[in-house]
């Protein structure tokens, strides 16, 4: 990260003057941004403790993945039960928030060059975060917990188990607290000019929606808390499902923006590629924040509990909207990426910009490969599987962790990790060990996700139950169980999830090593590699003018992601008349 354009589009440019206490900040040589100490104790709090959490879920997932492989089949039932608890845990919620909370406060003060708002409150939520998450996972692994991640009621885990995820819920509100009040007194202070940079908008967008994703938590969590200290009665089952995944499917719409957010910045990082038009990306956020809640009704369209209206409305014309916005971050993230290539003389062809960008730079390397797995993937998939007819198909079966997989994990995991690789340098000050490591890194995990999915994908096809232990129903009294078909699909299943481990494993050491163990670094960041400028590079074109626009590459990615959307959607619709005769 030896030459960094800096663009206020994306990140300011030197902003006039900040905030800090004498004493209580440093300035990047290299980025030219500023880093608040007390901001920096916490980002690296978070993200320590979220590379562990990552690490106990991969740990988890490897074990799961070998145990839904019949051939090996790992786990005793109990066991299967009990690490599915804990894996979703440590995946879904605590990984992910503990690393966004780090990434809120980056945002909020190296971008905005602000110092943070409150130190004592950012120790009051770490230690109610790290605190419930511990609590949490030893209560599942004590075995007093195999409700899975859901816990539906009638199910009930121990006390400890719902107050463990109240702080976690609660310590984070604190924490995005904690971010609006620091944006608040940058904007109060005149930190930084004009609008905030793009990356802390989206940041703000996810913060937002991670507040109506936590009240979902604390709301749905409490009764059950008491009920399960025998206080009050339990909760109505229908109304615990409903509010639940206002928190466990939106809380992956937090890590949407997030995503989108750091997409931005490793593109402009790695590239000097910026937002081809700014308030359209603004747009993009604000649908995020108004509809992309209601994806989570697909997770109750066998239930009679709600109209069909309601099912209907919440997933077609309403969250088609949410929809709208990634496809505009789709387009804008690799369009901006080939203009700046484009930019510095790589023109031949459709994709020669892509050719030559700088694929052995593990933060490029990630971030395009997270927005190819959520966009292709994960997205297809998503708006497919939420079709309320479409649905009936494939409701717990693995198809819907194959999709997830590709949109937590392919996408968002794989862009944090990727964030990583510029955030160890800029925050710990610590170079990385076995750089040709890192550069393959990214690969390992995409390729082991992808083919992860994809098993749990066709093996859902068939008809694979999402969280039943044996596939082959021993000691039914009647024969059961899947075909050969199904045992391959499981069957590399059960190998992508080892790639994947590897790949997991791999980030986890070259970051704790990087961290602990890393040679510090005076002055300048190292670099990873920057996209190449070729002699014939073009003057670069002005802002606003026709050519500044023109992307034909990412045009044809995109022809290309219409036309296996359609392919895919209307083969489900086949699939589906074919078990629904219509007379």
């Amino acid at each position: 990260m030896s030459t960094v354009i800096t663009s206020p589009d994306v990140i300011p440019e030197a902003p006039p003057r900040g905030n800090h206490t004498s004493g209580k900040v440093r300035t990047c040589a290299t980025t030219g941004l500023s880093v608040c100490l007390d901001a920096q104790r916490f980002i690296k709090l978070n993200a320590v403790f979220a590379v562990v959490f990552l690490a106990l879920g991969g740990i988890a997932a490897l074990m799961l993945g070998l145990t839904r492989w019949p051939a090996v089949h790992l786990l005793p039932a109990d066991w299967y039960y009990r690490l599915l608890t804990f894996h979703g845990l440590n995946m879904l919620i605590f990984w992910i928030l503990f690393m966004e909370v780090a990434i809120l406060y980056f945002a909020a003060t190296s971008l905005l060059n602000s110092r943070l708002a409150s130190a004592k409150v950012a120790w009051v939520s770490f230690g109610m975060m790290a605190v419930g998450a511990v609590m949490v996972d030893a209560v599942v692994l004590m075995g007093l917990g195999d409700v899975m991640m859901t816990s539906y009621v009638p199910l009930m885990a121990h006390p400890l188990f719902y107050l463990g995820i109240i702080l976690v819920a609660v310590g984070t509100l604190i924490a995005v607290g904690n971010f609006f009040a620091t944006i608040y007194i940058a904007k109060r202070d005149r930190t930084y000019v004009g609008s905030v940079p793009l990356v802390v908008f989206g940041a703000t967008a996810a913060a937002i929606i991670a507040v109506v994703t936590l009240l979902h938590g604390a709301v749905v969590m409490i009764p059950t808390f008491t009920w399960s200290l025998g206080w009050t009665g339990p909760p109505d089952p229908a109304w615990y499902r409903i509010v639940w995944w206002g928190l466990g499917h939106q809380s992956q719409q937090v890590n949407v923006c997030a995503m989108v957010s750091v997409w931005y910045l490793l593109g402009h990082v790695t590239t000097g590629a910026k937002p081809l038009n700014e308030a359209v990306c603004r747009s993009a956020f604000v649908l995020y924040i108004l509809f992309i809640n209601l994806a989570s009704a697909h997770h109750l369209l066998v239930d009679p509990g709600v109209s069909a209206g309601w099912k209907i409305w919440n997933t077609s014309y309403a969250m088609y909207l949410a929809v709208l916005a990634s496809m505009i971050h789709g387009f804008t993230v690799p369009a901006s990426i080939e203009v700046a290539m484009r930019g510095k003389g790589h023109i031949r062809g459709l994709f020669g910009w892509l050719a030559k960008a700088p694929w052995k730079n593990p933060g490029f390397s990630a971030m395009f490969l997270s927005l190819v797995i959520f966009g292709f993937l994960g997205g297809i998939t998503g708006v497919t599987l939420g079709t309320q007819q479409i649905n009936i198909l494939a409701h717990n079966t693995l198809r819907i962790p194959g999709h997830f997989h590709t949109t937590v994990v392919g996408g968002t995991s794989l862009a944090f990790m990727g964030l990583a690789y510029y955030v160890i340098p800029l925050i710990f000050r610590k170079d990385f060990y076995w750089k040709g490591m890192a550069r393959w890194q990214p690969y390992l995990f995409a390729i082991g996700i992808t083919v992860m999915a994809l098993g749990m994908s066709f093996a859902g096809s068939y008809g694979v139950p999402r969280r039943h232990w044996d596939v082959e129903f021993s000691g039914a009294a009647q024969a059961a169980g899947f075909g050969s078909g199904a045992h391959l699909m499981l069957g590399i299943m059960g190998v992508g999830s080892v790639l994947a481990f590897v790949g997991l494993i791999s980030f986890v050491l070259l970051a704790v090593a990087a961290v602990f163990f890393g040679k510090p670094i005076e002055g300048k960041m190292p670099s990873w590699g920057e996209a190449p400028v070729v002699a014939a590079a073009k003057p670069a074109v002005p802002a606003g003018a026709h050519d500044d626009h023109k992307a034909p590459g990412t045009m044809a990615l995109v022809i290309i992601l219409l036309v296996s959307f359609v392919v895919y959607y209307f083969a489900n619709w086949k699939a589906l008349s074919d078990v629904w005769h219509v007379r």
